[in-house]
C-alpha cells in the first residue's frame, strides 16, 4: 500500500492506493494548518482501513512548487515515516499532479497552482501515453497580470479561482481557452498516488537524504 501526502497548497490533501486503486482519500482546505492537520488525517485513513503504518511499502509527495511551509511540512512527514519503515520515497512535481488530474485533453495544458501573495506558478503540458510531460520551465506570476497567449485550443487546469477565470475567458483568444471546473480544480492524492504506483511498482524510487522540495521564491513567512 503507498502512501501519498500532497501538501504544496492550502489544499492539502492525502491517500491509500494500491494495486486496486484508491482506498481512501481525505482533501480539505487546509491554509496554513499543515503542522497540526496532516498527521492526524494520514492516522484517521489507516484507522479506518484498520491497517497500521506497517502496511505501508512506500510514500509519494509532492516536491513542488507550491507553499514553503506546506512542502516542507509534507516532505517532513514523508521522509520520517520512511525512515522509521525503512521504505521508499517518491516525489512527484506538484504541477505534474496537477495536468495529470486533469487528463489528456488532445491539447495542450496549462498547469495552474496558487503561490500566495496573489501569485500562481504554471507549466505548459502535453501527454504522452497518458502521462504528462513539461515544456519549458515554470512560472512564477501574479494572477491579476497573467495575461498567456494561445496558439492552440488549451485547457487551464488546477487552481483557477472565479476572478482568474474570468480574466482569461476574456483575452482576446479567449476562444481558444478550456477551463477545468471549480469541484475539478481541487487537489487530490489520488492522482499524486497514481503516478507514483507505477514507479513503485518498477522499483523505483528517489534518494531519502537528496530529496528536498523546490521553490520558485526566497520562502517567506506565511507563504
Amino acid at each position: 500500500m503507498l502512501l501519498a501526502i500532497d501538501t504544496a497548497t492550502r489544499t492539502a490533501s492525502v491517500a491509500l492506493y494500491d494495486a486496486t486503486g484508491i482506498l481512501s482519500e481525505h482533501s480539505w482546505r487546509s491554509n496554513n494548518r499543515h503542522t497540526v492537520e496532516t498527521a492526524p488525517a494520514i492516522a484517521a485513513m489507516l484507522s479506518q482501513l484498520g491497517v497500521g503504518p506497517e502496511a505501508l511499502r512506500g510514500v509519494a509527495v509532492t516536491t513542488g512548487p507550491g507553499s514553503f511551509t506546506g512542502l516542507r511540512i509534507g516532505m517532513s512527514i514523508a521522509k520520517g515515516l520512511c525512515l522509521a519503515l525503512g521504505i521508499p520515497i517518491l516525489g512527484v512535481p506538484s504541477l505534474d499532479v496537477t495536468a495529470y488530474a486533469a487528463g489528456d485533453p488532445g491539447g495542450p495544458v496549462l498547469a495552474v497552482l496558487e503561490a500566495g501573495r496573489g501569485r500562481i506558478c504554471v507549466a505548459r503540458y502535453h501527454f504522452v501515453d497518458g502521462l504528462p510531460v513539461q515544456e519549458g520551465e515554470v512560472a512564477l506570476v501574479r494572477a491579476s497580470e497573467w495575461t498567456p497567449t494561445f496558439d492552440a485550443l488549451t485547457l487551464v487546469a488546477g487552481e483557477v479561482n472565479a476572478a482568474l477565470a474570468e480574466r482569461l475567458l476574456n483575452l482576446p483568444d479567449a476562444e481558444r481557452v478550456a477551463i477545468s471546473s471549480l469541484a475539478g480544480s481541487v487537489r487530490r492524492a489520488g492522482y499524486l498516488a497514481e503516478l507514483a504506483w507505477e514507479r513503485l511498482e518498477a522499483g523505483e524510487s528517489d534518494d531519502l537524504d537528496s530529496l528536498a522540495p523546490v521553490y520558485l521564491h526566497q520562502p517567506t513567512s506565511g507563504s
